[in-house]
């Protein structure tokens, strides 16, 4: 009849447990995953001021032409407060404008002084300037003071550097009429 035994009495070894098999696994799935947040992940660079981001780089000034140029087509936007104003020009060897000069106007000339940084607030009130400016125009305390009894509200900071290219060369500004000034009596 039948060859095959009815009870099958073969030792068979015991079956293996498998939890340590789905261990193993969650540990795999939990590292992957770990990891591929991490990779998507940018590095944020700490908050630098802009004094000592444009310290960063040491880079030699420009000649005195650069700014004569600069400002002769920027020149218009200057705030002056007794024939003087300072302006910041922007550097592409550091990204910023890290380049400030106290300018001076007697009759039709402008005198240019290299300075460590500004002592004047930047404005940032009216009428934008262009993005490809590269200048950044002061104005004096009690200027500000007298814009802010008016009323007025400044403009929101830049949260950011604006990007430009290191062949970054300023494009001028439309022309506008300026006012002739009346002869010195």
């Amino acid at each position: 009849m039948d060859d095959e035994p009815e009870n099958d009495e073969t030792p068979r070894p015991p079956k293996p447990s498998l939890a340590p098999s789905w261990v193993m696994l969650g540990f795999l799935l939990g590292a992957a995953t770990v990891w591929l947040m991490q990779r998507g992940k940018e590095p944020v660079a700490p908050a630098v001021p802009l004094s000592v981001a444009a310290r960063a780089v040491k880079v030699e000034a420009s000649p005195v032409t650069t700014i004569e140029a600069v400002f002769a087509a920027w020149g218009q936007h200057a705030v002056w407060d007794k024939n003087l104003t300072e302006v910041a020009m922007w550097r592409a060897e550091t990204g910023a404008f890290s380049e400030f000069y106290e300018v001076r106007k007697e009759d039709d000339a402008f005198y240019f002084r290299s300075i460590p940084k500004l002592t004047r607030r930047i404005i940032r009130r009216g009428t934008p300037l262009p993005d490809n400016a590269p200048l950044q125009f002061t104005e004096s305390e009690a200027q500000y003071r007298e814009w802010l009894a008016h009323g007025r509200e400044e403009r929101p900071a830049e949260t950011k550097l604006r990007p430009m290219s290191p062949s970054f060369t300023p494009v001028p500004p439309p022309e506008t009429p300026r006012a002739e000034l009346p002869p010195k009596s």
